[in-house]
């Protein structure tokens, strides 16, 4: 009887020690497992997961941990199922990639950012803004824009046959496209042209430099008697004035260009007034720079 005991204490035992054994494994098969870029793996429960890192809780533990998704390799959940974060590439595989992708080609130009304009160009004409330079200083902004609308006046009178674009959708769609008399010369006048969907640009400076200047004096001389040579009183009074007067003189010059789609310089010519004048005007002789251009009519 005591032999029987003995036996089946043994069998409980035994059964206890191996519950004991297998509870482990359980719990190790219900935790995820982080193993971070730098090799440290860590063993728990992962609570949420986000777009640039995850909540992690240590097993045994109730403290949460917030982890970076930059420095973690990969994750192996309690489900079986691996993820990978930041896996370096073998050298192999890197290889591989290098074959399959096309090489670059160093003739290739960068591809321009703006946009083009849709439509038909044919005989559609874009005034720019002009430049202003007096006295060597480049003039404002609205000057430039003054110009730019005067040219257009002007011409929209005579232009039959070619069809004008006004100058604000044409300063807009520069702006859009980032280009500016400033960086201008960083794109051909053919992109210019597809920018403002025309077949033709104009585009000038006017220059405007003080010349001499002139002065001038004037002197008059007045004597109070009775008209006849006798004075009032006997005695003769006399007054005398004298002006000065002295006027600044400009020399105006205009350059004006013409180009088309194809990136071809049409027309281009560079005239000043024939006269200094005492105002710094350019209309006399812009008007006579585009009477000449190919896009005139009378």
């Amino acid at each position: 009887m005591k032999s029987y005991f003995l036996l089946f204490l043994s069998v409980v035992l035994s059964f206890s020690a191996l519950a004991q054994n297998t509870k482990p494994a359980e719990k190790s098969t219900k935790s995820d497992i982080v193993l971070k870029v730098n090799g440290d793996e860590m063993v728990g429960k992962i609570t949420s997961i986000s777009d640039n890192e995850i909540k992690f809780i240590y097993e045994g533990e109730t403290l949460e941990y917030t982890i970076k998704k930059t420095d973690i390799l990969k994750v192996t959940y309690s489900s079986g199922r691996v993820e990978f974060f930041n896996r370096q590439q073998l050298p192999s595989e890197k290889k591989e990639a290098a074959e399959q992708s096309p090489a670059p080609q160093a003739s290739a130009k960068p591809a321009r950012t703006y946009e083009v304009a849709a439509g038909d160009h044919h005989n559609k004409v874009a005034i720019l803004p002009f430049g202003y330079i007096r006295d060597g200083q480049s003039g404002a902004k609205e000057i430039s824009i003054k110009v730019q609308t005067d040219a257009y006046t002007f011409l929209q009178k005579h232009s039959a046959g070619y069809t004008l674009l006004d100058p604000r959708t044409t300063n807009a769609l520069l702006i859009k496209a980032g280009v500016t008399r400033d960086n201008i010369e960083g794109f051909t006048w053919d992109e210019i042209c597809n920018i403002l969907g025309v077949e033709f640009i104009v585009e000038g400076t006017v220059t405007i430099v003080k010349g001499m200047q002139s002065s001038s004096t004037n002197s008059s001389f007045n004597a109070n008697n009775d008209g006849n040579g006798k004075s009032y009183n006997g005695n003769t009074r006399a007054y005398g004035s004298t002006t000065s007067t002295t006027a600044q003189y400009y020399g105006t010059s205009v350059l004006l260009n013409v180009f088309n789609d194809k990136n071809q310089n049409i027309y281009t010519d560079n005239h000043k007034a024939f006269l200094n004048s005492t105002n710094a005007q350019y209309n006399t002789t812009l008007e006579y720079l585009l009477k000449r251009i190919p896009l005139y009519r009378k």
